[in-house]
């Protein structure tokens, strides 16, 4: 997950959004999915900001920084733990599947969790299948 600091072009305000990888902010700038959270224009840029550095002589803001991110970490771990005893794993099949589901009346005990493109996901929502995008975070240490 990556944190970016974005500026309104239009109403010229900024604010915070994270991110899934710099990669998935480029891709959501370049098919215009990215809109201001106050205006709502297409208009969002990067704006410039100072990278974190965590070391151990942290201030109290950045103390407050820190937990502020280790709280969102730990819900979305919380979500990922609870999607993953509740709904059955379909990998790259998501789409399929969600069709399948949705056409075929498969009554389904668990919902269904995967990987699919933005095309994939932006196709469903036109056949009037719902679907939901979680940020995922990786058990990998840094």
């Amino acid at each position: 997950m990556i944190k970016y600091k974005l500026l309104c072009k239009n109403c010229k305000k900024d604010f915070d959004s994270w991110f899934a990888s710099s990669n998935e902010f480029e891709k959501l700038k370049r098919k215009k999915l990215l809109t201001c959270i106050i205006c709502n224009s297409a208009k969002v840029e990067k704006n410039l900001m100072a990278p974190k550095v965590i070391n151990n002589n942290l201030s109290n803001n950045n103390k407050e920084e820190l937990q502020k991110f280790k709280d969102v970490k730990k819900v979305v771990k919380n979500y990922q733990k609870f999607i993953k005893q509740n709904f059955d794993y379909v990998g790259n099949n998501f789409a399929y599947e969600a069709r399948s589901i949705h056409y075929n009346n498969k009554k389904k005990e668990k919902g269904i969790y995967g990987t699919a493109s933005k095309k994939d996901l932006k196709e469903l929502k036109e056949e009037g299948i719902e679907t939901q995008i979680v940020p995922w975070i990786e058990d990998k240490s840094n």
